[in-house]
């Protein structure tokens, strides 16, 4: 493995995880994204929505495995998806720009709908209500809520600082939600 090129090394991985290597795949995987990043940067895609755009290469790599050809070189093969992903975000911010207007100053100086100190004490209630709710769940769950939801950190850095592995935060994480949706009345898929 020391001598082959990046093209043979990824060549390979996809051929392996074409036959199953699961392994190889997630190694395939991490190799590509730098591959994916430079490709997109590459077309002047804004630094902010270079992430999303290798995520959404990976999945369509992932979608796409079983039409990569191990006659054919396979870099090309990876970076057109990465363009065609690259376009396809570029196509999306530039309809979103053309509909977005930025003025902070119309944002800070837009007339509230209801009374503002109503609506603090209603809010305040909520944060109270929300925070019962959090501190009644299990101890795994309620730091997977806390860390995850309300610091907002990555499962990288909640894992880092819990000693907990990302599969154990994610799966408490769902049954918090899923124990605090059933304690609000919810219903589950709705959008709250």
């Amino acid at each position: 493995m020391g001598g082959e090129t990046v093209e043979e090394r990824l060549a390979a991985g996809m051929q392996a995880a074409q036959e199953g290597d699961a392994v190889a795949y997630q190694r395939l995987l991490r190799e590509c994204v730098p591959v994916i990043s430079r490709t997109v940067r590459a077309l002047g895609l804004p630094p902010d929505r270079v992430e999303d755009v290798v995520q959404e290469t990976l999945l369509t790599i992932h979608r796409a495995r079983a039409t990569y050809d191990p006659a054919r070189p396979f870099l090309p093969w990876l970076r057109a998806i990465a363009r065609r992903r690259a376009i396809d975000a570029a196509r999306l911010t530039g309809r979103q720009g053309a509909r977005e207007v930025h003025d902070p100053d119309a944002y800070e100086n837009h007339p509230s709908d209801g009374d503002a100190a109503s609506e603090a004490i209603e809010q305040q209630d909520r944060a109270r209500l929300v925070g019962e709710a959090v501190a009644a769940l299990p101890a795994g769950q309620r730091q997977a809520v806390e860390h995850l939801a309300l610091a907002d950190r990555s499962l990288d850095e909640a894992a880092a600082l819990t000693g907990r592995s990302k599969g154990a935060l994610k799966v408490n994480l769902h049954r918090a939600l899923k124990s605090l949706r059933t304690r609000f009345g919810v219903e589950p898929g709705s959008d709250v």
